[in-house]
């Protein structure tokens, strides 16, 4: 018998973007019909916008494997998994599944919000091919998992999302599937609850299943996937050991440009302010292409807006591990700055101190709000390199093993009095 489980040869998607659902009916029929022939009448009549989600994608899991699925917002990771858990159908190509699938792509999956947490078990289970008796015999672990037991018998209407997702995942882990599926729902969770996910995903991994994990946490792919692919525009790009997919996916963040930024689509807000571009400068103002650990730092970001007098601005500059970790957040706000106006474009400035972070590769967000409305956000706009640097005056930094947040600190020994000392023994001895 063959070790390959999830075979996917030459697997492509295709959305059409603004088109209407076509349905069976007569009627609809009809009407596509005639719409199609006046189409084929006007020459002049422009073709609607074709995107690929997946274009030409083969890859293979063996039985066992963990498998993390890494790329860039829009690479195709969501829309792989949709495919191979049966929920919508590839343009062509085929995806070839041998084994009992559970999945979990987003928050309460196959929930009914009428239902209790009671009846979406029993509701859901059964959906995935489970026997009520084998429900019934996992249902206490489920709920003790999911630690919704004040809740089990109210509807998951008025759950929060953080409840949801609990419930959602200790179903689908407690299903004893041959192929896991999940998706980046652990972000809604509290970290105390992914940490009991990430465990549970290493039981299922040990047991000898199969699990595909998209997730934007690197930290968590490379503690939990044995090996990784990296999606590039609905292709894998790059496959193998994890770290090394890892450095790869990383080094392929595009550089500080002004183009870059600007012309970044996957972008959100309501557009008033639109960053274009950010510059690491040195305490006399020069551009840096590093940054040294201790010394000081001026992050510059450009804007520009179609708004001439913009009011309450907040802007925050995010500063992320390549684990995925949030680092810093430099943010107006935070330290009591007051952005009541702005002009249509300029500069915003923030300088730091000592910069503190540990030697290594950081990747930065930028965020900005105006008048209490996101207005641009657009994630991974550079890659931050840091050298070390003589932060601390002694010439030491931590082991590279040991990196992240340096911290000025004073040390002093100070010695107890004979009198404490005798004190001390004393009552030790009369115990």
């Amino acid at each position: 018998m063959s070790d390959i489980v999830i075979r996917a040869e030459n697997l492509s998607k295709k959305f059409t973007l603004g088109s209407k659902k076509q349905y069976d009916t007569l009627r609809d029929q009809v009407a596509m019909g005639f719409a199609g022939f006046f189409k084929s009448r006007n020459q002049h009549t422009e073709s609607p916008n074709v995107f690929w989600a997946l274009k030409d994608l083969s890859m293979e899991v063996k039985r066992g494997e963990v498998v993390g699925l890494i790329g860039r917002n829009g690479a195709g990771k969501s829309t792989l998994l949709k495919v191979l858990s049966r929920i919508t159908e590839p343009t062509s190509g085929f995806a070839e599944i041998r084994g009992r699938v559970a999945s979990l792509l987003e928050v309460g999956t196959g929930f009914h919000a009428e239902l209790t947490g009671r009846e979406n078990i029993f509701l859901n289970g059964a959906i995935l091919g489970m026997k009520r008796s084998e429900i019934r015999r996992k249902f206490d672990d489920i709920v003790d998992f999911a630690e919704v037991h004040g809740f089990i018998d109210t509807p998951v209407k008025h759950y929060s999302s953080g409840m949801y997702v609990r419930l959602a995942f200790a179903v689908a882990a407690h299903l004893e599937p041959e192929i896991l599926f999940v998706d980046e729902v652990l972000a809604v969770g509290d970290a105390a609850f992914q940490r009991k996910c990430l465990g549970k995903m290493g039981e299922v991994a040990r047991d000898g299943r199969t699990i595909v994990f998209v997730s934007h946490n690197m930290a968590a792919v490379e503690s939990l996937c044995s090996t990784a692919r990296m999606l590039t525009q609905g292709s894998v790009t790059c496959s193998g050991n994890t770290k090394d997919v890892i450095a790869t996916y990383l080094s392929s963040i595009p550089k500080v440009t002004h183009e870059a930024i600007g012309n970044r689509t996957d972008r959100r807000g309501d557009g008033k302010i639109r960053f274009t571009d950010i510059r690491f400068l040195s305490e006399d103002g020069i551009d840096m292409e590093v940054v040294q650990t201790g010394k000081d730092i001026q992050f510059s970001v450009g804007y520009e807006s179609t708004d001439r007098n913009l009011k309450n601005l907040e802007i925050s500059i995010d500063i992320f591990a390549q684990s995925g970790q949030c680092m810093i957040i430099l943010n107006n706000e935070l330290v009591g700055v007051n952005l009541d106006s702005a002009p249509s474009s300029g500069r915003f400035n923030c300088r730091v101190e000592r910069f503190p972070l540990s030697p290594g590769t950081y990747y930065i967000t930028l965020f900005g709000r105006v008048n209490g409305s996101i207005a641009d956000w657009v994630q991974q706009v550079a890659m931050l390199t840091v050298e070390a640097g003589d932060f601390f005056g002694s010439g030491r930094l931590p082991p590279t093993t040991h990196g992240g947040f340096l911290v000025l600190q004073e040390w002093n020994l100070e010695e107890r009095s004979i009198a404490s000392r005798n004190a001390l023994c004393d009552a030790n001895m009369s115990k």
